[in-house]
């Protein structure tokens, strides 16, 4: 399978995906008359705990949701210059958390020494990790052991409890190998009781549809995991499909657009629209331009033109007090008992 950018689809313009969000009958309910109602309109953050990076959209792997439409035939990489600007601003700032995302970050040659920079500043370090690239070349077989080194909360995508599901959406051979890679990190403490070190799981649902309950599939992944493979983990996140991007290209191929969109919108819950991750996250692309969230980032929709823009200009009162920028897209974040990088929101 190859990116959307790869095969020069229209929907690879971010253009594109917001003329088709705005044309569906579920445009004719805008999000923003949704969060008028709940008296959310503007919506405003409350303060920036999480400085989430993108290091680069380059990928092992190629998966039929991915928002990022990341893969192996992806180049954009951050430079130096633009992580050293992004050091200057945990440096100056009080912002606990460091949150690296990619592609597969791990594939950035100056991942290492990024998270041995943010770890030196004392920061809580998450990676966001696909799993499969601890085994995809030798040289990330110790992966495990620096995150162990660094105390870095890893968040893993995995689909489902077993390979049909999983390999069907994420490739042949994907669960296999993701498996593996768990108890690579739980031979290292990783999930274990009365461990400090972090694992948490991230489940996509694979079709047109919302996540379950957060609670009741946690529960059914830890005791199918424990079960069938000896795998323990600490929680799981159920994040939504948003539709964009690649999920947005399988949603008109299947014909589920218009159904889909009607789902977020009736499932709209001002209680998770109040607990929506851009309010306290900032987030920031592969060239150093600021995102109100990592959706925003893959639709080019930066964060209020009366702020900075790039990372080298951050000025983190001006973005506490900023407006954030929303779409109709943001109804995957506020539908049911919602969905951030850290699962429901509420």
């Amino acid at each position: 399978m190859k990116t959307l950018l790869y095969q020069r689809d229209p929907l690879s313009s971010t253009e594109k995906q917001l003329e088709i969000l705005s044309a569906t009958s579920g445009g004719q309910v805008l999000f923003e008359t949704k969060l008028q109602a709940c008296d959310l309109f503007p919506l405003k953050p409350r303060q920036i705990e999480i400085f989430q990076i993108n290091v680069g959209k380059q990928c092992n792997q190629t998966c039929k949701h991915c928002h990022v439409d990341a893969g192996p035939d992806r180049k954009e990489m951050m430079s130096r210059e633009t992580f050293e600007q992004c050091l200057a601003v945990l440096r100056e700032y009080n912002i606990p958390t460091v949150d690296i995302t990619g592609g597969a970050p791990e594939i950035h040659p100056l991942f290492r020494w990024f998270v041995e920079s943010c770890s030196a500043l004392n920061k809580e370090i998450i990676v966001r990790c696909n799993l499969t690239i601890i085994l995809a070349n030798k040289k990330f077989y110790d992966l495990p052991e620096f995150y162990k080194k660094h105390k870095v909360q890893v968040v893993c995508s995995l689909p489902f409890y077993n390979a049909d599901r999983t390999d069907r959406q994420r490739g042949e051979g994907v669960f296999e190998k993701s498996i593996e890679a768990l108890k690579m990190l739980n031979a290292q403490g990783y999930g274990m009781e009365n461990s400090d070190l972090k694992l948490n799981l991230v489940y996509n649902p694979s079709g047109a549809f919302l996540p379950a309950d957060q609670s009741s599939l946690e529960k059914l992944f830890k005791e199918r995991l424990f079960t069938d493979h000896g795998i323990y983990f600490n929680n799981l996140f159920t994040i939504t499909n948003m539709p964009i991007s690649r999920f947005l290209d399988f949603l008109i191929k299947s014909g589920n657009l218009e159904g889909y969109m009607e789902k977020l919108i009736q499932a709209f819950n001002p209680s998770a629209a109040r607990g929506v991750m851009c309010r306290n996250t900032i987030s920031v692309g592969w060239d150093g331009s600021l995102y109100d969230c990592d959706f925003n980032q893959m639709l080019d929709l930066k964060v209020d033109q009366r702020t900075a823009q790039h990372v080298s200009d951050f000025d983190l009162n001006s973005l506490n007090q900023r407006e954030i920028v929303i779409n109709q897209h943001c109804f995957g974040c506020t539908a049911g008992a919602g969905s951030s990088c850290g699962g429901k929101t509420t």
